[in-house]
């Protein structure tokens, strides 16, 4: 949380009441100063609260509540979502189907920020893809909720807002001990680790059974309306995700499309937003610690060039995705107790 005063007890709640055993909640606040803190004292008896002294941004933040926490399964969770009852135990349903499933999305729909539900539901996300001039996107986003995205899938990614991930995994592609790149700060984190989970052969499963609902602040059209210093980490981290996570064959296949996206990026900076040409100066000074985190990524990589090549598409890719049998689903959670 970081000054969630407008949402966090409306999502604590949902989270509370989630038809799921053994559920444990661990909070962190980036030194709030909106109220969020006194709101979230009266959970201090069902939830794990830590307070920071600064804002140590969403990634760092994170990881932190990870280190913290003891399950199988992590679910990532943004103050602004609210869940359905069922939606943890369908995620974790759906982690079941495959080992290799490192990462689990369900279907979010937009809410307003008084968290009333829309008469017409529009989506959210079902999963992030990205398009060869490496922009990530929500699949399904702002589209009319008319009964699709019903079937299991595997997808590219899940956005950290309502992401489900395997402990495992969480171990296995962790890159100097951390998960998400605390470089990164904010924005486009997931979209990180989505990549690099990629390129270690995990895969993430979409389930239409969990369903939630998410105040989404960002959307490509609406830069003007943010405030500057996220504007400039979505500029810079596009960049760091790059240099980290792209491999030689990919570009060759889009470096048309990357260097046009590249090239209205930093004109726009020139031009109209030029507090984001801080970000830049960022990459230069830290390209070596960047490059230090990519040699790593590249000599752990499993993954193929043309499965990692696939999935670039200037329209959202998807594969079929086995449903949890009753009997699987039966034996995992006599397991859980």
């Amino acid at each position: 949380t970081y000054n969630s005063g407008r949402f966090i007890k409306r999502c604590l709640e949902s989270v509370l009441e989630q038809k799921y055993g053994k559920l444990e909640v661990v909070i962190i606040d980036n030194a709030s100063t909106d109220g969020t803190v006194d709101i979230l004292e009266q959970f201090a008896d069902r939830c794990r609260i830590y307070y920071n002294d600064e804002n140590i941004g969403f990634a760092a933040a994170q990881n932190q509540a990870i280190m913290l926490s003891h399950g199988d399964w992590v679910l990532t969770l943004n103050p602004d979502v609210l869940l359905m009852p069922n939606f943890i135990q369908a995620l974790v349903d759906a982690g079941q189907v495959d080992p290799k499933v490192g990462t689990v999305c369900g279907k979010l729909l937009t809410i307003s920020p008084s968290f009333d539900l829309p008469e017409k539901e529009l989506v959210d996300s079902t999963g992030i893809y990205f398009t060869p001039a490496l922009r990530h996107l929500d699949r399904g986003s702002q589209e009319v909720d008319n009964g699709h995205y019903l079937n299991f899938e595997y997808v590219f990614g899940a956005t950290a807002a309502a992401a489900l991930y395997r402990r495992q995994m969480i171990d296995d592609i962790s890159i100097e001990g951390e998960f998400f790149d605390r470089d990164f700060f904010v924005y486009r984190e997931d979209a990180d680790v989505a990549w690099r989970a990629q390129l270690l052969s995990w895969r993430c499963i979409y389930t239409p059974l969990a369903r939630g609902y998410h105040v989404r602040a960002v959307l490509p059209g609406n830069r003007s309306a943010l405030p500057p210093v996220i504007n400039m980490h979505s500029v810079k981290n596009r960049f760091l995700m790059r240099i980290k996570n792209m491999t030689p064959d990919l570009y060759r296949r889009n470096w048309w499309s990357i260097t046009s996206r590249d090239l209205v990026v930093l004109g726009a900076c020139l031009i109209k937003e030029t507090s984001s040409l801080k970000a830049f100066g960022y990459v230069i000074r830290n390209y070596r610690r960047v490059w230090a985190k990519r040699q790593e990524i590249m000599r752990r990589r499993r993954a193929k060039d043309d499965y990692m090549a696939s999935w670039f598409s200037f329209e959202p890719v998807s594969r079929p995705a086995p449903r949890p049998t009753a009997r699987a689903l039966a034996k995992t959670r006599t397991a859980r107790g």
